[in-house]
């Protein structure tokens, strides 16, 4: 396993990071013994960073997660979120914040986190993280609750913007950065070396589309992005490799993101992105794939707020 500085929290992360959201059955209905099995195997083979949510399954992957590591606490770099607790759950008030990290450090059965995240901050008004989220977070800090706070979401621009602002300690960009996207490079880049802050790449399967899974039936892809599957499927196999490990070796090949968080839950999947790790991609087939998708590139869609969307 390869290790990266997490910006200025200092803290040593994998490089592959370990999303919990599909312990909640975000996904699919998953099986906590082999969930457990899973957490157990990452942890055997390097992985170190992991990231869940209260949104994720409405508690569910907290307090899976939870009981995977009792015991290695010492041993791990874990994150959680709160502002969003549902599809259309959010409440980023002072009050629900400081409820809230009492509840995730319950599940998670510890009493600190090394890093506390405001979770899909475009869907409510700026105001209210700049004036009430972020100045309660901080109170989280002092009192020692948790380490490190950061902001995630999906808009690259409005990440920015409100990175200059607050000055967070991590910035976590989903979608932003796989085979399909690359506008992390566009200002969360550069913006990263300029603050400080540690940058983080999830979704790098995008959601499925770059694996051999089923799509989701709440897939927001483009109906000519989500047609790419297949193709890319069968220009892999005609390489004997898998697409989940050329998208995931892809994206863990970013010398700027510190860690690439991956869902994860079965043990035949933490095992093959795992080995992914060391794998390395033809070169042809990489020109391939690049070249089939360049037509299809940053088709990304929006979420949140309609005056967060910059």
């Amino acid at each position: 396993m390869q290790y990266r500085t997490l910006g200025k929290t200092g803290l040593e992360v994998s490089i592959l990071g370990f999303g919990a959201s599909p312990m909640g059955n975000v996904f699919d209905p998953v099986d906590e013994s082999e969930a457990i099995s899973t957490v157990h195997y990452a942890l055997d083979h390097g992985v170190n960073f992991f990231d869940v949510s209260p949104f994720y399954g409405l508690t569910l992957a907290e307090s899976r997660l939870g009981k995977a590591l009792e015991g290695t606490r010492k041993d791990i770099i874990l994150a959680s979120k709160c502002g969003r607790y549902g599809l259309q759950d959010f409440d980023f008030s002072r009050k629900k914040i400081l409820q809230s990290i009492d509840e995730s450090l319950t599940r998670l059965k510890t009493d600190y986190l090394d890093l506390f995240q405001l979770h899909d901050i475009e869907f409510v008004d700026k105001r209210i993280i700049l004036e009430e989220a972020v100045p309660a977070i901080q109170e989280v800090l002092k009192s020692g609750k948790a380490r490190f706070w950061g902001i995630t979401g999906l808009p690259v621009r409005y990440l920015a913007q409100i990175a200059r602002e607050t000055n967070p300690d991590t910035v976590l960009s989903w979608g932003h950065y796989n085979l399909l996207e690359d506008e992390i490079n566009d200002e969360l880049v550069p913006l990263s070396k300029e603050m400080g802050f540690g940058l983080m790449n999830a979704a790098p399967l995008m959601q499925r589309i770059l694996s051999d899974g089923s799509l989701p039936p709440w897939h927001r892809s483009p109906d000519e992005v989500k047609a790419l599957q297949p193709v890319m499927l069968e220009l892999c196999k005609s390489y004997g490799v898998r697409l989940s490990d050329v998208a995931l070796r892809y994206a863990l090949k970013h010398p700027n993101v510190v860690t690439t968080i991956v869902g994860m839950c079965e043990l035949n999947v933490v095992k093959q992105n795992v080995a992914a790790v060391d794998f390395e991609i033809p070169s042809e087939l990489l020109e391939k794939i690049q070249a089939l998708v360049a037509p299809y590139k940053n088709r990304m869609w929006f979420e949140g707020k309609a005056e967060n969307n910059i």
